[in-house]
């Protein structure tokens, strides 16, 4: 991961509007549920590198692995087919400096891989079996993956 001094707090919408732009951009559009675990991986590695969170919004610890409510609920028509939805340029232009080289360091690691395989990763790490503890394999949860939670285990991770 990129060192970073400091990131600016954003709201989860332009966070979005980076991933889904930056799919487009590259010819490969990417899912609501693609767009989760990018979304996850932003506030993951945030808490691990300057211990704050990159946006506001609470994670879900969902079955089909980490979930913002509200970014799901404005993309669910799109079910599990790419997000087709031009970002203004102007939006973008907005995330500079280290916040933006940041985004762009969880899209080169993340951002190649499809949404079930990085469902299948963060199904594998503590913070979201953690927040789906004493939850059925397929039962439905608004249980919240903890931000210090995801702070421990990502910086363990930088140990490493």
């Amino acid at each position: 991961m990129t060192k970073i001094k400091s990131l600016k707090k954003l709201p989860v919408s332009l966070v979005a509007d980076f991933f889904i732009n930056k799919g487009v951009e590259t010819g490969a559009p990417i899912s609501n549920k693609k767009l989760q675990k990018l979304l996850y991986y932003s506030q993951a590695w945030s808490m691990a590198l300057v211990n704050k969170p990159l946006f506001k919004d609470k994670i879900e610890a969902w079955v089909h692995g980490p979930a913002i409510r509200s970014v799901y609920l404005e993309y669910r028509s799109f079910g599990f087919s790419p997000i087709r939805k031009i970002i203004p340029t102007e939006n973008i232009k907005k995330i500079i400096g280290d916040t933006k080289k940041f985004l762009e360091e969880i899209w080169r690691v993340y951002g190649k891989h499809d949404a079930s395989y990085l469902e299948f990763l963060t199904h594998n790490e503590t913070p979201w079996k953690e927040a789906r503890l004493g939850v059925g394999a397929l039962d439905s949860s608004d249980k919240e993956i903890s931000l210090d939670s995801m702070a421990e285990y990502y910086s363990k991770l930088l140990k490493k």
